[in-house]
């Protein structure tokens, strides 16, 4: 596939599109797309693993990853941390106040209100939908985490299952494999 080819997509699973095949070439002079090598943000190694399409930046301190992390973390479906968006999660990486999830719940109202767009009021707010989420069911703790393939589904069976995140953290991958929904992948 390259651009501007026409393809025929289809769902694959419950939404995710797939392409299955071209169905009319791309006009004459199209390159081959050349997947990078080097990570545009932190100019860090892209690697893609065995069998699948996605490349990934191997860096995990890339500001870009960090971001992501963040933004997950926060979101509506992991700790739902209320305000805590795009612009702000940005800023807070840029300026280096905070590097990973649990930097958030170090964050103080007075730092964030020097922030731009963010006043006293909202830099509280902010502050209290942050430190409000302190005690999350299991199985939003350990989707907010965003460990791979482990989403909504299967960190709710892993928390019905083991109880805790200090039992979790201690399963054995027998332990976590005869789990029904837990294969060798995840």
């Amino acid at each position: 596939v390259r651009v501007g080819d026409t393809v025929l997509v289809q769902r694959a699973g419950d939404v995710i599109p797939e392409v299955v095949k071209v169905i009319e070439s791309r006009p004459r002079g199209k390159h081959r797309y050349v997947l990078p090598d080097r990570c545009p943000v932190c100019k860090g190694v892209v690697e893609r693993s065995e069998g699948e399409a996605a490349s990934y930046c191997v860096n995990a301190q890339c500001p870009a990853q960090v971001r992501e992390r963040i933004l997950h973390f926060a979101s509506k479906r992991a700790m739902d941390m209320d305000g805590l968006g795009d612009k702000i999660v940005n800023m807070l990486v840029d300026r280096n106040l905070v590097s990973n999830a649990a930097d958030l719940y170090e964050l103080e109202a007075k730092t964030l209100a020097g922030l731009e767009r963010l006043g006293d009021k909202s830099a509280a707010n902010l502050v209290a939908a942050i430190r409000g989420n302190r005690r999350p069911s299991l199985g939003r703790f350990i989707h907010a985490l965003g460990i791979r393939h482990v989403g909504e589904q299967i960190a709710d069976i892993l928390a019905r299952e083991f109880g805790s995140i200090e039992a979790l953290g201690q399963a054995s991958g027998e332990e976590l494999t005869s789990v029904h929904g837990i294969g060798p992948e995840i």
